[in-house]
């Protein structure tokens, strides 16, 4: 047997195991060597007795890796990735569906539990996030498909006594050409299982697909319209209490004192606990739960912190604009090119907090009992969640099960575990299941917000007006130094460089620093990670050298790119599109920002006005070079809906300290988009042969800056904060 997989290059061995379980189904394991660790063998034939016949409908096969097919016709896909509005509860299956040759109506999904196999070699552990769902899943679950469909035809032929040219796989049946027979995927199920797995397996060319590069409908649509999804505030077990709980409001402080006598006197309060988080208020409805909490009296200790303020904050980073820093990246000689240039720009980009503010507040529910543990919640990090439970029961991992809800929005922030520490750390003490709550309040109050950052850039234009020198500065906290501290070496985060180090333009003379300044304020992963505030810097800081060489903007890039034709390609597609020298209505001003993330590229045009004192985005055009796609419509809404997060943060939305508390609380200062306030979002696509790159995070960094460039270029003045506020 061939030890290699065309086109993985992972070893067959440690990558697929297939056999037949009781009853005769075909099961079939993945495993990636970064994960790799012993798959049970399926059982010899001959141990359960002989096989079912062809077509036995009772054929039985236990959960097992990726792929199940029952002996009934069933075929099953376990979903190893949390569906978050993104779409991987369609796209994934497609990939799967594609090569075994069957239609998406045909198979059925399930979440997968936490185990090695299902790991994420991307990030790390089991999780999702980072655009990298389909990009971990392309060559994976096509061969998974292909592998399968190859043995179902191999089983036809043997019953047939044919060759295995004259079989055809089409909607989960394998026919033989003459048109008179065929088997379905079920009945050949048993038989399959007892051939050996092929040496090598062909790939379905990108001329042959059928449904890859398809638009689909989404897979999780009905149930979410008819009501029947199930997010983690639709969990329901028998004899289920509900709580929430009363967070001191001032950073860093803690509980002092309280008074429950008024909350445990309101009906169906079961119980006031203090818990790591606050105090909890447990009862056996949600409103009963709300109720007693606001008449529950906490003291805590500090009541205030004058230094924990937005302003003094910002000082503090100020002062790591000069002064030592860590070195990121250094090409040729900045200083020196500097000092030499014949035009020299210098300029301060600020960013604020932001929050996540999901639609969906945080929430979990635990079912802790002395033989094991049940948690059923919206997380993007389930080998997270198992860890958290295991380290607060002290229960073996074997005994504890993540049930992986829908999520009504994740950007990061449930990637975190405070959620899931609640849930699990109130069921232990109550014995019972219970659901911890979040209020909109408490999502955006104590929230893990994307970094407070400052930027000092200083730029330098030759005789002929090209960029000769570039230096940037980022200065803020660390974000892995609370989640991978042993990925900040050299004083330097990776997370926080995204988008500043691998900038595409040619520049002879860079220089890339980053100063830590860290806060009591919780920071974390929030979409688009490091390129939501690094983009928005770069991008801006690159037209004010435009302007002040006197060029066009798009043509500056496209000189910087000279030796980037992919790029190339996407400037001279989005100048098409968007009619970039072509004329504009008087009062409107156009924006560019080029973006390359997570495998992909996107350009992106933005025309703004201003009306009654505001900035009005009228129109947003996009294009998007994210290599082959896989479902073209998933990948255009991922696009849209990154254009409306963006550009919350753009013009509306920030995270204000006073006192040392969050002083927003709610939608209403907070706020979002609304439906009159969107512009019109085209979005085109490039053709391409490149392996698919990630596309959740890809606009909402690329947004900011388009916009604010549009506004640049119709009043004169640089945009150099956020959110966008005019004078």
């Amino acid at each position: 047997m061939a030890e290699r997989m065309s086109g993985s290059g992972l070893s067959r061995r440690a990558w697929l195991k297939v056999g037949a379980l009781m009853g005769g189904g075909l099961v079939l394991s993945l495993v990636l060597p970064s994960h790799a660790e012993p798959v049970a063998e399926a059982p010899d034939a001959d141990s359960e007795g002989p096989a079912p016949p062809v077509g036995d409908v009772n054929a039985r096969v236990a959960p097992n890796a990726w792929i199940r097919i029952h002996g009934d016709g069933r075929i099953q896909l376990t979903l190893a990735r949390s569906e978050m509005g993104q779409g991987v509860m369609t796209s994934l299956p497609m990939l799967l569906a594609e090569e075994l040759e069957v239609g998406l109506d045909q198979i059925q999904i399930e979440p997968a539990g936490v185990a090695p196999v299902y790991g994420n070699p991307l990030l790390g552990e089991q999780a999702t996030g980072g655009g990298t769902s389909t990009r971990e899943a392309w060559d994976k679950l096509r061969e998974a498909g292909a592998v399968a469909r190859v043995l179902m035809i191999s089983a036809a032929a043997a019953i047939w006594g044919v060759p295995e040219s004259e079989c055809r796989a089409r909607r989960a049946s394998v026919h033989h050409v003459d048109g008179t027979r065929s088997l379905s995927y079920g009945e050949l199920a048993s038989r399959a299982s007892e051939l050996p797995v092929p040496p090598t397996v062909a790939l379905k060319t990108k001329g042959d697909w059928t449904l890859i590069g398809t638009s689909q409908r989404r897979l999780d649509t009905p149930g979410k319209v008819r009501g029947t999804a199930g997010f983690g505030l639709d969990t329901r077990l028998p004899g289920m209490l509900f709580a929430t709980i009363e967070r001191c409001p001032v950073i860093g402080s803690r509980v002092e004192s309280w008074r429950a006598g008024a909350a445990k006197a309101v009906p169906g309060v079961v119980d006031v606990l203090a818990v790591r988080h606050g105090i909890a208020v447990v009862a056996d409805s949600t409103w009963a739960a709300l109720v007693g909490r606001e008449r529950l009296v906490v003291e805590c200790r500090p009541k205030s912190d004058p230094g924990l303020d937005s302003e003094r904050l910002r000082a503090r980073l100020r002062a790591g604009l000069t002064g030592r820093a860590a070195v990121a990246l250094k090409e040729g000689d900045v200083s020196l090119a500097l000092a030499s240039s014949a035009q020299a720009i210098e300029a301060v980009y600020a960013l604020p907090f932001q929050a996540h503010a999901c639609m969906e507040p945080m929430n979990c529910t635990a079912d802790v009992r002395p033989d094991g543990c049940d948690i059923h919640v919206p997380t993007q990090a389930q080998s997270a969640a198992l860890e958290t439970a295991r380290r607060v029961t002290g229960l073996p991992s074997e005994r504890i099960a993540v049930h992986t809800t829908f999520l009504g929005g994740g950007y990061g922030r449930r990637r975190e575990q405070d959620f899931v520490l609640d849930a699990v750390e109130l069921s232990m003490m109550l014995k019972r299941p219970v659901q911890v709550i979040w209020t909109r309040e408490d999502d955006l109050q104590h929230d893990y917000y994307r970094p407070m950052t400052l930027h000092r850039l200083r730029g330098g234009l030759d005789a002929e007006g090209h960029p000769s020198a570039w230096f940037h500065r980022i200065v803020g906290p660390s974000v892995l130094s609370r989640r991978d501290p042993a990925r900040v070496r050299d004083g330097l985060d990776p997370l926080m460089l995204g988008g500043a180090a691998e900038l595409p333009y040619r520049i002879p003379h860079r220089r890339l620093e980053y100063r830590r300044s860290d806060s009591p304020v919780s920071v974390g992963l929030w979409r688009g990670e490091g390129y939501s505030h690094n983009c928005f810097v770069t991008e801006c800081f690159l037209d004010e050298l435009a302007r002040a060489a006197g060029q066009d903007p798009l043509v500056m890039r496209q000189r910087l790119l000279a030796e980037s034709p992919r790029h190339r390609r996407l400037l001279e597609r989005i100048a098409e599109r968007s009619a970039w020298h072509g004329p504009l209505t008087a009062g409107v001003g156009r924006g560019l920002a080029l973006i390359e993330a997570f495998g992909s590229l996107l350009a992106v045009v933005a025309e703004v006005s201003v009306e009654a004192g505001r900035p009005s985005v009228r129109r947003v055009v996009c294009v998007v070079d994210s290599g082959q796609l896989v479902n073209p419509d998933a990948v255009r809404a991922q696009i849209e809906g990154g254009v409306v997060f963006g550009l919350s943060a753009t013009l509306k939305g920030e995270i204000t300290l006073r006192d040392g508390r969050v002083e927003q609380s709610g939608f209403g200062d907070y706020p979002l988009p609304r439906f009159d306030e969107m512009p019109e979002v085209e979005v085109t696509f490039m053709e391409s042969d490149e392996a698919p790159g990630g596309v959740s995070g890809l606009a909402t960094p690329a947004i900011a800056p388009a916009v604010a460039n549009a506004l640049s270029a119709l009043q004169g003045t640089p945009i150099r904060s956020l959110p966008i506020r005019l004078a």
